[in-house]
């Protein structure tokens, strides 16, 4: 666990003033307490900041921008390499970009009530969308850049105002994606703009980016939209450091206190970097590793950001989709282990998420309506699973735990690291009775119930089973 230092804020004084009149002396005004200190925080605090985010446990990220327009095409050839990075990897220059793409960024059939609905009825409880990418592009309104979707895109829209009202009615958290790195604006890259990714040669002007137009944008997004989380990406640039980092991490919590910020607030990106270093919390508030989950549990908090193609921002010709069953098992792979499944969406350019995707989302809703309870507030057991087939997940309470037999067991589920607690009852989630068991020489067997076994159809749900098994209490 965390080793946090204690989280306080320093006590202020009062100052008297001198007075030479012979009239009692005024007290001064009070001074200005100093401000909190964000990047070190009791271990209670802490927790009970992350308690809704490690109660959710699934989210949709969204990746949405002119790269959309493009599809993986530029100038009618496709570009190797995921959708939104076709500026950098198709060496776009920054006026032809504008021009093909953002000037055509023009999404009509925008839903955000129906992107909300899809979200809620596949189970996720948080969104984390794009408000700018490594483009540049603002997707709402911003006072201190006229490269947004209200001033420079045909839309003229704040496309993030409805989407934050529309989470807001369907009981979804909203938050916000946002790029360090800038590929549009002159002082992200200077002088070497328009080298969209230069990681080596030192930038001067990069500090007036920071203060003049990142934290600026920032200031905005978290006052406008009150985002649950701050999700930043794109701090691999060689001109981000440590100690820029930690100035920004106290710079967006000094301005929503209770936000999350994900570890690429800090230097270094590869999965749960800067997470912990020497059992001190560095501040990030949680790792992100990107299209793995990770081998086994830890003891700090995470979230596995995964696509569901090849792709983040939309590709046309990207239909390499994982099944439904594949994205199933993942969500319970990652609970198991403790962490949250951030799952992908790359809507098209002219608004709509991609029917691939809708139909998955609506089958992992399914099986969700079923087995939520081992979903939401679940967490790491003593052990994840057994094999490949089975995973492990504690309940809120720690007085369950489910095993989750991925696929069907068959007549019956053998199970070796678990035992139930005296007289329990076992169940199938979805299902009414009880599930006949036994427990004999350190081995627990459940027996299916025959019209089950015998009926695919008859079966609560598909992909995975989860069964509620009472323990001991520890």
């Amino acid at each position: 666990m965390r080793n946090l230092p204690r989280y306080g804020l320093l006590a202020a004084s009062l100052l008297l003033a001198a007075c030479n009149s012979p009239k009692p002396a005024a007290p001064a005004a009070q001074a200005e307490p100093p401000a909190a200190d964000y990047l070190h925080e009791s271990r209670e605090a802490f927790d009970a900041r992350m308690a809704w985010w490690r109660e959710a446990r699934f989210g949709m990220f969204i990746h949405w921008g002119p790269y959309a327009v493009a599809g993986g095409y530029h100038d009618g050839k496709a570009v190797p390499g995921i959708g939104e990075w076709i500026m950098h990897h198709a060496a776009i220059p920054v006026e032809a970009y504008e021009t093909q793409y953002s000037r055509n960024f023009n999404p009509t059939k925008y839903d955000p009530d129906e992107w909300a609905r899809i979200a809620k009825d596949a189970g996720m409880k948080y969104i984390v969308i794009t408000s700018k990418h490594h483009d540049g592009f603002a997707l709402w309104n911003s006072e201190v850049s006229g490269y947004d979707a209200v001033d420079f895109a045909p839309i003229a829209t704040d496309l993030l105002q409805p989407l934050k009202a529309a989470c807001d009615r369907e009981g979804i958290r909203f938050s916000v994606y946002h790029s360090i790195m800038d590929w549009h604006h002159p002082d992200a890259q200077a002088p070497f703009f328009p080298n969209y990714n230069d990681t080596e040669r030192s930038n001067p002007q990069f500090p007036r980016y920071v203060e003049q137009y990142l934290k600026p944008q920032l200031r905005e997004l978290i006052t406008r939209y009150q985002p649950a989380i701050l999700w930043f990406d794109g701090e691999w640039i060689g001109d981000w450091t440590h100690e820029q980092g930690q100035d920004m991490y106290q710079y967006v919590r000094s301005l929503k206190p209770d936000i999350l910020i994900n570890n690429r607030v800090d230097k270094g990106r590869q999965g749960m970097q800067g997470m912990n270093k020497d059992d001190q919390q560095y501040f990030g508030d949680f790792g992100t590793p990107e299209q793995e989950i990770l081998p086994g549990m830890s003891t700090l908090d995470w979230e596995s950001c995964m696509t569901m193609n090849d792709t983040w921002g939309f590709k046309r010709d990207d239909v390499n989709w994982k099944s439904a069953e594949t994205l199933i098992h993942n969500l319970v792979d990652i609970v198991s282990k403790g962490g949250n499944y951030l799952l992908n969406v790359g809507p098209t350019p002219e608004g709509e998420i991609p029917a691939a995707s809708v139909e998955r989302l609506a089958e992992m809703g399914e099986w969700m309506r079923v087995n939520s309870e081992a979903i939401y507030g679940g967490g790491a057991w003593e052990t994840f699973g057994e094999g490949d087939k089975v995973r492990y997940i504690r309940s809120r309470d720690g007085q369950h735990v489910y095993a989750v037999s991925l696929g069907w067991p068959g007549k019956q589920l053998k199970l070796s690291a678990v035992k139930p607690a005296e007289g329990a009852q076992v169940s199938l989630l979805g299902e009414d009775g009880p599930v006949s068991w036994d427990y004999a020489k350190n081995q627990l067997v459940l027996t299916m119930p025959p019209d089950l076994a015998r009926d695919a159809s008859k079966r609560p749900c598909k992909y995975a089973f989860v069964f509620k098994i009472p323990v001991q209490k520890p």
